[in-house]
Parts: structure tokens; sequence; C-alpha cells
């Protein structure tokens, strides 16, 4: 109980920083496009840029979505690596086998995975810009 009231207590200390747009809302992203004068105050206050939060989400997901994609090629190439090493061992071949098409599978998994934040990205850019 005295921890959520203390809480409480500091945040009502704290300086406000929103910032009202042109339009008579609160500007969410910083960007300040309404208000000349108080231009940057957010991004100033808090230490982060100036980029769109949706633009962040979206490259992070392409660095993990290639990081991904670069695993499952590795995979791939693991299993044909076992697949040229076995010797004529059916048993290694058929571990091989299933590398390859586990890799096959998660860079399909990974490619879909890519086009649907592709088009939800896209999507939820233009609704918000609307």
């Amino acid at each position: 109980m005295v921890a959520v009231a203390s809480t409480f207590v500091f945040a009502a200390s704290l300086p406000a920083l929103a910032v009202t747009t042109g339009s008579g809302g609160p500007d969410v992203w910083g960007t300040q496009t309404g208000n000349p004068e108080g231009a940057g105050v957010i991004s100033d206050a808090t230490g982060l840029g100036e980029r769109d939060p949706r633009d962040i989400a979206a490259q992070v997901i392409n660095i993990i979505l290639g990081f991904l994609g670069i695993v499952a090629v590795v995979i791939i190439l693991l299993g044909g690596f076992k697949w040229m090493t076995a010797g004529g061992n059916e048993d290694k071949v058929g571990e091989a086998k299933k590398l390859i098409m586990a890799g096959i599978i998660g860079l399909i998994i990974i490619l879909a995975s890519f086009a649907i934040a592709s088009f939800v990205l896209t999507q939820l850019s233009a609704a918000v810009a609307e």
C-alpha cells in the first residue's frame, strides 16, 4: 500500500511532457507538427530520436527476420554437409534429409511472416496517415 501511494506521489511531482498539436490532441509521436515553438520537446526530454516508433518496429522486425533467414540457410547447408559426408550410411542420410526439410520449412515460415509483417505495417501506416 505504501509502495502504491509513493508511486502516485512521485508521478505527481514529475512535469508533464505532453505537447498538443494544432488539431488540439496530444502529439503521441513527439513530432510537434502543429507546435513549432515546442518542436523537439519530447525527443529532447526523453533522449529519444525524432523517428516514428512504427518505423523503428518495422526495422526491428526486418532485422529479426533477416537473422532467422540466415539461421534457416545455415541449417540447410548443415544438412547438405551431413548428406555429403554420410558415406552411404542410410541413418546419416535420413538425418541430413530431416535437417534440409526443417530448414526449408523454416525458410517458408520466415518468408510468410515477412510478407505478413510487411503487409500489416504498410496497412497500419496507410490507415494512420488518413
